[in-house]
Parts: C-alpha cells; structure tokens; sequence
C-alpha cells in the first residue's frame, strides 16, 4: 500500500462533511489538502425569535504527505497552527474568536510511507497545543495529531485524536478492498475540489 492511495480514500472519508481544499499553501509551503467544517446548533423557545443560545463548531485539517516523518515536521507543522491555523483561520484576525465558538479542533492528518521511529513515536503522543478563550467564554481550540504509516500499516495518535483511531485504521482495510477515493468522486461527479483564496 501507498501513501497516494491511503491519502486519496481518507479524504473521500473526509468529503461528505468537510469542504476539501487542493492544493492548500501555509506560510510558503503547499500541501496536499485542507479540510474546513461547520455546524451551527441553536436553542429557542416557540419561536426562532427567542433564541436561548447558539453554539459554533469547527474543525481544521491539514493533511500531509511526508516520506519519512521527523522532528523537523512535527515542528513545521506546530508553526503552521500556531502562525496561520489558529490566529488566521481560527481567530480570523481577531483577538478572540466569534461569541458562539464554541469549540475549533485543529487535526494535522498524517500519511507517511516509513514506519516512526521510537522517538518520533513519543514524540507524536506528546505533541500538544490547547488554548481557551476568555476562560472558555468563547470557547476553545485543540489540536489533534493522526499518523498513518504504510510501511507497517500502524497509526500513531496524541491523546487529543485518540477519537480518530477507528477511522484511520479502517481507511487501510478500505483501500486492501480496493474502494475508490475521493480524486474518482470528483472526476465522477465533473468537479474539482476547492480552491484557496489567496490574497491578492
């Protein structure tokens, strides 16, 4: 098994509630894809009109397709949430996210062809970034980290994306069966992914 196989079906997984960027560029560097999702939820009494609240939900994933996954990555990926993920996308801009965030998950997908090493191992289950607003008035942001390896079809997890472990394994069961990905949707359906934005 590939990474370009892994990495094509994990994000037909993705596709059905996520927006899918291709290519996605951060701080000068382009990588494969980004995923973008939303959900809205409010509570009102008998009419829309007396909302009693709202609650915003997001979830960034910046996929990455290394060969061999090292602490120079790790630490390319920390800078891009920190530099551009969380106060660009996050926060856009601002000192504090919108007053219904309630929560904003941060996933960085790995889909590397080696298998880790023991440090890298560690060094993935420690990887770490957690930050609320106003005391989490505003809500929160926390950043999840999912490996794939195909070398030994292992998948390696911080605590944070420990939720993300069935999908991660069951995506290497999907592409043994041989199911299509998501560049087959696309070209099925005759449309592409998302387009970034770019500043002008």
């Amino acid at each position: 098994m590939n990474s370009a196989d892994y990495l094509n079906r994990l994000l037909l997984r993705y596709s059905g509630t996520f927006d899918i960027y291709q290519p996605y560029i951060i701080l000068g560097r382009e990588y494969p894809a980004y995923g973008y999702f939303f959900s809205h939820v409010e509570k009102y009494l008998l009419t829309r009109r007396a909302n009693m609240w709202s609650a915003d939900s997001y979830e960034h994933i910046l996929f990455v397709n290394p060969d061999e996954l090292t602490t120079a990555h790790l630490e390319e990926y920390r800078q891009a949430v920190e530099e551009y993920i969380e106060p660009i996308l996050v926060l856009k801009g601002e000192n504090l996210p919108e007053p219904n965030h309630m929560y904003s998950y941060i996933t960085i997908a790995v889909v590397t062809e080696k298998s880790l090493s023991p440090e890298i191992k560690k060094a993935v289950g420690k990887f770490k970034f957690e930050k609320s607003y106003m005391h989490s008035i505003r809500g929160y942001s926390q950043m999840r980290i999912a490996v794939a390896s195909m070398e030994d079809e292992k998948v390696c997890l911080n605590a944070a994306g420990r939720t993300l472990k069935k999908l991660y394994r069951s995506v290497f069961e999907e592409v043994k069966a041989g199911k299509t990905g998501y560049r087959e949707a696309l070209e099925k359906q005759g449309i592409e992914s998302f387009k970034q934005q770019m500043p002008e």
